[in-house]
């Protein structure tokens, strides 16, 4: 890890660059520059001065911007974030005086053009540099005044300038209001929770400052201390709690608006809510926002933030009562991705009063007996959650809000207790809780405790957030039952999926006992989650028209769309259903002048959110046929198509839900490939913002010069990629597409293999119709083979390619013939036999991959990859007796 730290240091100081990626700034520098953009051009309204001012004997360097007219301002103190300067806060500064704030930023001890030793927001240090600030700006004449002395002032920032801006309001009476973002309340309790050191944030937080040298000398022993032992000290914890705003905690008493991160390994959800619970009892107005984005990545949600903490101040320094200041409580929940790159679509979640992190609790009973777990010499090879200083916009964190699992656990390093599959969604909103008994080989043990989303196939587990809770339990010898708090998150945990408690001894970010241990842990009682009923999710804008335009042309099309339609009369809707993408039941529909031949007869399926399910069958197997049904576009002769729980007919509504690439797109030929997309999103009578245009057009590959020429010049290839941009428009709930990967090339049939794996990630739902046998294998967890019109089969790709019996674990070297006779005498294997590229295991009922590995990891086998025997062509051609 210290190679990468240099390269850390680089993006610290590029906090702008960062922002203009749309990444969360990676570590406290970032986390500080949050609201830092490229300074405006617009400055002919803003008046700027800078100055070095001396304070206590340390040179502070300091930018003063004021609004062009007369008269006077409330005061506001934009504090950056760690290892950032003043320059961090340039473009909010400005904007803040455009809209009549007199503004001052300052570079802290020991950034910038500043002097003086960092402290670490030392309350002799830069708290009372703040006090210094304030008496400065109640001597200028631009500055509102209370009383003399005494300014109308506020103060925002981020991180390192969050948790500064807590502090004065507890040290100066004259602040009047604050914003503090993604901060601490307790540094003690961030950088060594439970107990447990944070080992890789805290030495990125140091090298960050410049090292030892550049920091207070008590900080620099304190540091040197607990990193070589490992273990946090009292003195330790008492240095950095004098420096937190929970020291003055009772002081705090002016109206503040917390905002939180929720990827954020740093500083986590239940620091905002220990801030908000003590402001709250000192009578102060509080209001709370769970941001997308935090130190570990995501979107920081800058617009939104900004114009939120502008409207604070406007309430509570203007005086302006009718300024709506936003709800009490507000998360940012994801609510799609985008179907090019993956990120995250967003929508507001609030509630009239903050629920706090253990609103109304639901109890998930738990299985698995007593399992011992190893703590290795060393504490090495090390789990895998965060990975701190490694935000923006390929981090961890974001994987997991797109349903990806990127952590990692070791086998014999961890015990794990599953629930049942869940009857219903659940949405946790806070701090599951669970209790544990721990037994240690020594008297003092460190486990790391973690929630995994489990899916209904139990391949795919993510962490939420990546966040684990480490806790350390001392006289553990004797044997100790441990409540453990978990992270707070918010994340909602799909009906079928499972809960996966995991208690694990090591973990990459914290510092484990080096000594080599065994624990013994078992349950002691339920996993309580709360779910916070009252916090409601604002209402998704309907998704497009996603039925395609048929080959007549998007003209015909539109005037369909634009003309009264006749309906038909549908069966009401199946609330049961309501969450279920698709149900086919009995479905059959026969050739034009036929009474006998079918085209598709009496078949059944169903499909569930979040897979990607593959419809497979050779040429005449009635595929298109019953995608066309499924359409709208052509209706059943029996049998019913349910969506969402309502009945196919076409022009039904429920078909705004769903988008769809069947036979091909209609475009008008003498437009350009943008103008026909805008053309489409226009007949669907939704705002153009609705549409992801640019997301689309990105997905088409086609690049501008392409999309400006008219699309009767496009290869068949360039058509497809438009074709397939066109229907992710509007991101749908349902996708449907009919040999998508038709004239592309490989890295671009690729490309498209993995925007339908983050599609279905999001909680949407694809089916793709496709010849390629090997895409299909790769990218859907489901199919549906048909042969004749009939279902042959239905399942998960691993039953129907037989991964459940039969396992190919290839090996990085040969394996010796008396290792085999071991893996064949495993419990749980039928049989095994050595190959050129490593064994072929059969395994008996009830013997999982899962445990096969673990025992392969036992025997020191060096496994390189596990996969089904059976590929998915030779088991299609079984299942259709060879008539493809």
């Amino acid at each position: 890890m210290d190679l990468r730290l240099p390269a850390l240091r680089g993006l610290l100081r590029r906090p702008r660059r960062l922002l203009a990626a749309g990444a969360a700034v990676a570590v406290l520098a970032g986390a500080g520059t949050w609201t830092a953009a490229v300074a405006s051009d617009d400055t002919r309204s803003v008046r700027r001065s800078d100055q070095v001012m001396a304070v206590d004997g340390v040179r502070l360097d300091t930018s003063y911007f004021t609004p062009a007219g007369a008269g006077r301002h409330p005061a506001v103190l934009l504090a950056h974030g760690f290892g950032g300067s003043k320059d961090d806060m340039r473009r909010q500064a400005e904007d803040l005086a455009r809209d009549g704030y007199a503004v001052l930023t300052w570079s802290a001890r020991g950034f910038g053009g500043s002097t003086g030793k960092i402290g670490l927001n030392d309350p002799k240090g830069e708290v009372a540099d703040v006090s210094r600030l304030i008496d400065w700006l109640a001597r200028q004449p631009q500055v509102r005044l209370d009383k003399p002395g005494d300014p109308r002032v506020g103060m925002a920032g981020g991180s390192y300038g969050g948790a500064v801006s807590l502090l004065a309001a507890g040290h100066d009476q004259r602040v009047d209001a604050i914003a503090p973002a993604i901060t601490y309340w307790n540094l003690a309790d961030a950088l060594f929770p439970n107990g447990v050191f944070k080992k890789l944030w805290a030495g990125i937080f140091f090298n960050t400052g410049g090292g030892c040298a550049r920091f207070e000398p008590a900080l620099c022993r304190m540091y040197d201390r607990v990193a070589e032992s490992g273990t946090p000290d009292q003195a330790a914890r008492k240095l950095l709690q004098e420096r937190s705003p929970s020291a003055v905690g009772d002081r705090v008493k002016v109206p503040t608006l917390l905002v939180q991160g929720q990827t954020d390994s740093l500083f986590t959800l239940d620091q905002a809510d220990a801030a908000q619970r003590a402001i709250r009892a000192n009578g102060a107005p509080v209001d709370v926002d769970w941001i997308a984005g935090g130190h570990d990545g995501g979107d920081m949600e800058t617009s939104r933030v900004e114009a939120r903490v502008r409207a604070w101040f406007d309430r509570y320094l203007k005086g302006d009562k009718g300024t709506d200041t936003g709800p009490a409580f507000r998360i940012t929940r994801t609510g799609g991705i985008d179907s090019t790159d993956g990120t995250a679509q967003l929508r507001g979640a609030s509630a009239a009063a903050y629920p706090g992190l253990d609103d109304h609790r639901r109890a998930l009973a738990l299985t698995g007996g007593t399992q011992h777990v190893a703590n290795p010499a060393g504490a090495s090879p090390p789990g895998v959650s965060a990975l701190p200083g490694l935000g923006g916009s390929g981090g961890l964190a974001q994987l997991s809000a797109l349903g990806v699992g990127v952590s990692l656990d070791f086998p014999g390093q961890f015990a794990r207790f599953d629930s049942a599959p869940l009857t219903r969604d659940l949405r946790i909103t806070g701090t599951p809780t669970a209790t544990v008994h721990i037994t240690s080989t020594r008297d003092d043990a460190v486990l790391f405790g973690k929630v995994y989303d489990v899916g209904p196939d139990g391949t795919r587990q993510v962490l939420p957030a990546q966040l684990v809770t480490p806790f350390r339990v001392t006289g553990a010898k004797a044997g100790k039952d441990v409540t453990v708090t978990l992270p707070a998150i918010d994340h909602e945990v799909q009906k079928g999926h499972r809960l996966r408690l995991v208690l694990a001894s090591t973990d990459l970010g914290y510092a484990s006992p080096a000594a080599p241990a065994d624990y013994t842990v078992s349950l002691k009682g339920d996993l309580s989650v709360p779910t916070a009923p009252a916090v409601t999710t604002a209402a998704a804008p309907l998704p497009a028209w996603v039925w395609w335009l048929p080959a007549a042309g998007a003209a015909v099309a539109l005037a369909l769309l634009l003309t009264a339609r006749r309906r038909t009369a549908a069966p009401a809707p199946d609330p049961e259903l309501a969450d279920v993408p698709l149900v086919i039941k009995d479905l059959s529909k026969r050739y034009a002048k036929s009474t006998d031949r079918y085209a598709v007869r009496e078949l059944s399926f169903r499909v569930e959110k979040g897979q990607v399910l593959g419809l497979l069958g050779p040429n005449g197997a009635g595929k298109t046929t019953t995608l066309r049904m499924l359409m709208g576009l052509i209706r059943p002769d029996d049998g019913e198509i349910r969506v969402f729980g309502h009945a196919i007919r076409p022009g039904a509504s429920v078909l705004s839900r769903v988008g769809a690439f069947v036979e091909g797109a209609g475009f008008l030929p003498h437009l350009s490939g943008r103008e026909n997309l805008e053309l489409y999103w226009r007949a669907t009578g939704r705002p153009p913002g609705d549409a992801h245009l640019d997301e689309a057009l990105e997905i088409a590959g086609l690049g501008d010069d392409a999309l400006a020429r008219a699309v009767r010049t496009y290869s068949q290839g360039m058509r497809q990629r438009l074709a397939i941009a066109q229907a992710m428009l509007g991101l749908p709930d349902l996708l449907i597409l009919d040999e998508p990967t038709n004239g592309l090339d490989p890295p671009q049939i690729r490309e498209m293999r993995e925007v339908m794996i983050r599609y279905a990630a999001g909680g949407r739902t694809v089916i793709v119709s496709s010849h390629l046998l090997a895409e299909v294998e790769q990218s859907c967890t489901h199919l549906v083979v048909m042969d004749r019109g009939r279902l042959v089969q239905a399942g998960p790709v691993r039953e129907i390619t037989g991964s459940g019996d039969t396992l190919l674990v290839g090996t990085a070297v040969p394996v010796d013939e008396p290792v085999v006779e071991k893996v064949a005498a495993l419990a749980g294997v039928a049989s095994a036999v050595r190959t050129d590229d490593g064994l072929l295991v059969r395994l008996e009922p009830g013997g999982t991959a899962e445990r096969l590995v673990v025992e392969l990891v036992r025997l020191a086998v060096p496994v390189a990859s596990v996969g089904p025997h059976r590929r998915l062509e030779d088991a299609f051609l079984t299942l259709i007796g060879g008539s493809a």
